[in-house]
């Protein structure tokens, strides 16, 4: 199949609104507290609580939306504790940071690494975002690689368009 969609299609006006998640993400995620527990690193009430919201999220989260998320579970959580924990995923390469076409202004979202690569398709109208698994872009990172003699890291890719429901409008 071309194209594996990911059920994480709800708005961002959905999201902002409050309204509940929808499926769990579909892909393999990395196990966050696990790898860092690994790593040595100290995991406070605080970071874990951060942490814990990222791993269960199915949406793409920006920052003010894990420190309201944090806090359910960690009252006294700080936007610095948030920001710092967020820093510490991506050093450690453990979150992606997107900014999904900037559809809502310049907020960046988080999303736990998976361990397959995947596009982001934002829709310009309705702000949905679907995720989309692919092996073309599995053969396009080879083919990088190879062509370009360059030893591919990071891979991310956001195409912006109108989804199946909004092509018309």
């Amino acid at each position: 199949m071309f194209c594996d969609p990911v059920i994480r299609e709800r708005s961002q006006s959905a999201q902002a609104a409050g309204a509940a998640p929808l499926a769990v993400h579909a892909f393999d995620r990395r196990e966050l507290l696990a790898e860092l527990k690994q790593k040595g690193i100290r995991l406070t009430r605080q970071r874990r609580a951060v942490i814990e919201v990222i791993q269960e999220a199915a949406d793409h989260l920006d920052a003010s939306a894990l420190l309201e998320l944090g806090r359910r579970r960690c009252p006294d959580l700080d936007r610095a504790t948030v920001y710092r924990t967020l820093d510490l995923l991506k050093r450690h390469r453990l979150i992606e940071e997107l900014d999904l076409m900037h559809l809502q202004g310049e907020k960046h979202y988080y999303e736990a690494r998976t361990r397959r690569d995947h596009i982001h398709l934002a829709c310009f109208c309705c702000g949905r975002i679907l995720e989309c698994a692919t092996p073309l872009l599995d053969w396009l990172k080879l083919e990088l690689q190879k062509s370009a003699e360059f030893d591919l890291r990071v891979t991310r890719l956001e195409v912006g368009g109108y989804c199946k429901d909004c092509r018309g409008t």
